[in-house]
C-alpha cells in the first residue's frame, strides 16, 4: 500500500496537467513503514527523453543519483516515482516494464486532453516479469 498526502497526489496530477501533452515524471521520498510506504514529499523532474517525450519519459542517472543522495540527506527513501500517460490509461506500458525495477512505486496519472483523471500505482514483481497494481491510500 502506497499512502500520499491528498496535496501530493492533487501536485502529481498537477504536474501531469501543466507538462500536456508530454509526458510529466518525478520522484516519491518518503519512508518505509512495515506492509506500506508513506510519501511525505514528491520532486518534479525534466523529461529528458529526446524525442517521443507524449508517449516516453526519461530520468537520467544524474537525476537518480541526485534523487537517492537527497533522500538519504533528508532521512528518508526514495520510495519511487511518478509519471503521467497524455491521452493513455494509467496503466504500466511495455516501455515502462522495461525500464522499472523491483521494490518502488510507480505512480502513473492518465491525463485526458489536458485533465488528469485515474492515478494508480504498481510494484514491480520480483522476477521482472510484470507489475502488481497497489492500493493508494490519501491521508
Amino acid at each position: 500500500m502506497l499512502h500520499i498526502p491528498k496535496h501530493l497526489a492533487e501536485a502529481i496530477r498537477d504536474h501531469g496537467r501543466q507538462t500536456f501533452t508530454e509526458e510529466a515524471c518525478g520522484v516519491m521520498y518518503g519512508r518505509i513503514r512495515e506492509g506500506h510506504k508513506e510519501v511525505v514529499e514528491i520532486e518534479p523532474l525534466a523529461n529528458s527523453r529526446d524525442g517521443q517525450r507524449h508517449r516516453r519519459f526519461l530520468i537520467t542517472a544524474k537525476d537518480y543519483r541526485r534523487a537517492e543522495a537527497e533522500a538519504s540527506s533528508k532521512g528518508t527513501d526514495l520510495v519511487g516515482f511518478y509519471h503521467s500517460h497524455p491521452n493513455h490509461p494509467a496503466y504500466p506500458s511495455g516501455y515502462d516494464l522495461e525500464h522499472a525495477w523491483p521494490f518502488f512505486s510507480y505512480v502513473i496519472v492518465s491525463v485526458r486532453q489536458g485533465e488528469p483523471k485515474d492515478v494508480r500505482s504498481f510494484v514491480m514483481d520480483e522476477d521482472r516479469a510484470a507489475f502488481t497494481q497497489e492500493e493508494i491510500q490519501l491521508v
